[in-house]
């Protein structure tokens, strides 16, 4: 059974898109393909049980038909931690574990584990990354996002820890790259990489579409309510902008797919933007959605115009400084139904990565 567990350094890297692209890719190679996130933090209810929501993003993508619950067999809830600090049981979490995998394991050729966080996270519960690595004898792909000494850096010091454990690392993922040092940054962390023994698996640029949040992930995250056109709730969000100024001076910030914050009273600024949809070239300058603040309702024509145009509004109670404070901190999952953003993962991922040398190395 071959079986590869990716890692990462730290949270964020891409370790899902990582894991999501080589699956979609090695289809081509290994027709019966598992999926298992033996610990998860950051869960859904589906089909009655607490499942990891990479789990159910993966599981749906690929169209999965594998016992959901099996996929992420420890969901870690709130009070888990303190609950198990108090009575610890190893054994049930490895039982768990183990035999969510060889259900999995039974009726695949590969199976992708996804680990959580760096190396050490899960040690406060006897089950680190690198231990689970170990428990499922896979061999390591570590994902660092990019930059020359920083991946260097904290793979080596993630690679410590799988190595106190005797995990096999197999080699590092470095990602999210920025485009315009990416051949530079590619060669060099490729060469630092090597001098300390470590297999360079690929290098992956930052593409800003795959951070790009739709209207429906902005309004879930801050909890924020539609007042029109809902149904264009999967515009993606490309570039923010606080619209307080005067129209003529906000709209010399708009950008391709721009969403809006202003406060509700600015109706001026809003018939702007409404205006603006008669531009013919929208290639370059277009107006995803807006999000009026201060908890105001424009005037019903507006809101009626709003929806004429297909531009989403969105309004929340609280003030535009907390509203755009909250947006920086908007983390971006991926999500089953960004079709064009799995398509890209895919692509970049084939481009990007070695799967030749992975498979050879596996």
């Amino acid at each position: 059974m071959k079986k590869i567990f990716i890692a990462a350094t730290s949270q964020n890297e891409g370790k899902t898109t990582v894991a999501l692209g080589l699956i979609l890719n090695l289809r081509e190679y290994f027709p019966k393909i598992g999926f298992i996130k033996p610990i998860g933090q950051r869960y859904l209810l589906e089909q009655g049980f607490q499942v990891d929501e990479d789990s159910v993003l993966i599981e749906k993508v690929c169209k999965f038909t594998l016992p959901l619950k099996d996929t992420n067999p420890i969901a870690v809830e709130r009070g888990f931690t303190e609950k198990y600090i108090d009575t610890p049981d190893p054994k049930s979490i490895t039982s768990q574990i183990l035999d969510s995998y060889s259900r999995i394991s039974k009726t695949s050729d590969l199976v992708i584990i996804e680990g959580t966080g760096h190396a050490g996270v899960g040690s406060v519960f006897d089950h680190s990354n690198a231990k689970v690595a170990k428990l499922l004898d896979a061999k390591v792909i570590i994902v660092s996002a990019g930059g020359v000494g920083r991946p260097i850096d904290e793979v080596a010091l993630n690679k410590a820890l799988f190595d106190a454990e005797g995990a096999d690392v197999l080699g590092v993922i470095v990602n999210k790259i920025i485009k315009t040092k990416y051949d530079k940054i590619s060669s060099l962390v490729g060469k630092g990489l090597m001098r300390l023994g470590f297999q360079e698996l690929g290098s992956i640029p930052f593409n800003p579409l795959l951070s790009a949040p739709t209207i429906a992930q902005i309004a879930e995250e801050m909890k924020l309510s539609f007042l029109v056109s809902q149904d264009f709730k999967n515009n993606l969000v490309e570039k923010i902008i606080i619209a307080a100024m005067e129209p003529h001076d906000a709209f010399r910030y708009i950008g391709r797919n721009t969403l809006m914050i202003t406060p509700g009273d600015r109706e001026d600024i809003i018939l702007a933007a409404i205006e603006s949809c008669s531009i013919p070239d929208t290639s370059s300058y277009s107006i995803a959605g807006i999000l009026l603040t201060g908890g105001i309702v424009p005037n019903r024509n507006i809101i009626n115009l709003l929806g004429k145009v297909k531009i989403p509004l969105l309004i929340s109670d609280q003030d535009t400084y907390s509203v755009a404070s909250m947006m920086g901190s908007l983390h971006v999952k991926l999500r089953a139904t960004d079709y064009e953003k799995i398509a890209l993962v895919k692509e970049m991922v084939c481009k990007y990565v070695d799967i030749n040398r992975i498979i050879s190395s596996i």
